[in-house]
């Protein structure tokens, strides 16, 4: 029995990004297509097979700790940006100030799919979930610099919509209007789980 379920949610890729230099201030040069391999895109600030833990990682880790690089991807929604930006109170809000690699449109509640699915491109490519994106206030310092007086909306708007990042089970390539079918985990959500977030 396969331990992943087949959906009919089909995203089309509307933005391709590679984030180039620091984290100092969040930007993803737009591209037409990108590469994926083990270690993530090619040439882009992520990649890598591994990379030093982070401040998000402290309950198992202590900073610094090289670990399996599970956020060599960071994927955003479509449907889900413009809420952001409308809840900011601006038209519209580029990818590009929040160091996306990829702009999916259609599937539904994208920054909620479950860990564990895979969404996989026409060529192959493969990327596999890792976990919802928490919105943070790096972002915040990019979108100041090009819409001045709304850098600070950011993270209160971007709460639950910032969509996921995931690391590339099988190489391949992606391309701007490129398709992803969403494949999720064929199990049930575990049963304790409130109750493990209350604890």
């Amino acid at each position: 029995m396969p331990i992943l379920k087949t959906t009919d949610h089909i995203g089309r890729i509307t933005f391709l990004g590679r984030m180039i230099g620091t984290y100092d201030l969040l930007h993803s040069e737009p591209i037409q297509s990108l590469t994926a391999t083990f270690a993530g895109i090619e040439g882009e600030t992520h990649e890598g097979i591994s990379v030093p833990s982070c401040t998000r990682m402290t309950p198992l880790y202590r900073k610094g700790t090289p670990i399996a690089n599970t956020r060599q991807v960071s994927i955003l929604s479509a449907e889900e940006m413009a809420q952001i930006a409308a809840k900011m109170g601006l038209d519209s809000l580029s990818p590009s100030l929040l160091g996306a690699t990829m702009v999916v449109e259609g599937i539904p509640d994208f920054s909620h799919i479950p860990p564990g699915s895979r969404l996989q491109g026409a060529s192959g490519a493969t990327l596999v979930v890792n976990l919802n994106n928490r919105p943070c206030t790096i972002p915040s310092r990019a979108i100041e610099a090009q819409h001045p007086g709304f850098g600070a909306a950011f993270t209160a708007a971007a709460k639950g919509r910032r969509g996921v990042v995931a690391w590339v089970e099988r190489e391949g390539s992606f391309a701007l209007g490129d398709t992803l079918r969403l494949h999720i985990p064929d199990q049930r959500v575990w049963a304790h789980l409130d109750a493990a977030r209350k604890a």
